[in-house]
């Protein structure tokens, strides 16, 4: 089982501060738990795949190097939070560079005369059909975070000598359960169809507290994992 399912994300903030080895090894965690999140945002902000993925890195080598995460702080509440906010101001800069290179270093190349008629001119109907870049990162974030979820648990039952037992009920903790027929599950772990019912009924509560562990991972007080569940569950009906 990896540290990352022992330390919380704002441990993992603390332990970054620094130039040693741990600080690096923490920093690294918190870029791989992020970074999918990190680049459907940019996606959906307008760059493409291979753009997004290097303005990711390029993100995360600023948080790393340019003491940026010095301003996190768990007493704020949630780093999704902290994290979306600083990224939204990396990507308005970033598009602002990209302005500025095209106009060539910011020197004005025309003058647009004033009477003329410009009526319409570059205006554009946002497309509502298209997810927000908040929106994505949030979508992205509930992704990963289950995925985290779902290897903690596999993790776990591992080291309990049920791994067959997680392979084969597996399906019902993802969009694969429809494919699977019970009574082919129960034949081969020996179960009864009644035994595998209350199996996969004990699984998901395990998988949601799974899931609620991670989650309290990234948050200030604990008190709050209720209401970013139910924002997990928000960005994944989106």
């Amino acid at each position: 089982m990896t540290s990352s399912f022992h330390d919380t994300r704002w441990t993992l903030v603390s332990r970054s501060r620094g130039e040693d080895t741990q600080a690096r090894a923490a920093m690294s965690e918190l870029c791989a738990a992020y970074y999918a999140p990190v680049v459907a945002f940019l996606r959906r902000d307008g760059r493409a795949e291979d753009v997004a993925r290097d303005l990711a890195h390029d993100f995360f080598a600023k948080l790393l190097t340019g003491g940026t995460i010095d301003g996190a702080d768990p007493l704020r509440g949630k780093f999704r939070s902290y994290l979306l906010t600083v990224l939204k101001r990396f990507a308005a800069n970033q598009r602002e560079h990209d302005r500025a290179a095209k106009r060539g270093g910011g020197q004005i190349h025309a003058v647009i005369d004033g009477d003329s008629d410009m009526t319409g001119a570059g205006l554009q109907i946002a497309d509502t059909s298209i997810e927000a870049p908040d929106a994505a990162f949030d979508r992205q974030w509930a992704l990963t975070l289950l995925a985290r979820a779902l290897a903690r648990l596999e993790s776990e039952m591992r080291d309990e000598g049920k791994s067959e037992h997680f392979d084969g009920l597996k399906p019902w903790l993802t969009a694969e359960a429809d494919a699977t027929p019970q009574s082919e599950v129960a034949a081969k772990l020996g179960m009864s169809i009644e035994a595998v019912k209350v199996a996969v009924h004990r699984l998901r509560k395990r998988f949601r507290e799974a899931v609620k562990a991670e989650i309290a991972q990234t948050l200030g007080h604990a008190g709050d994992v209720n209401e970013e569940m139910d924002a997990l569950m928000r960005a994944l009906r989106k």
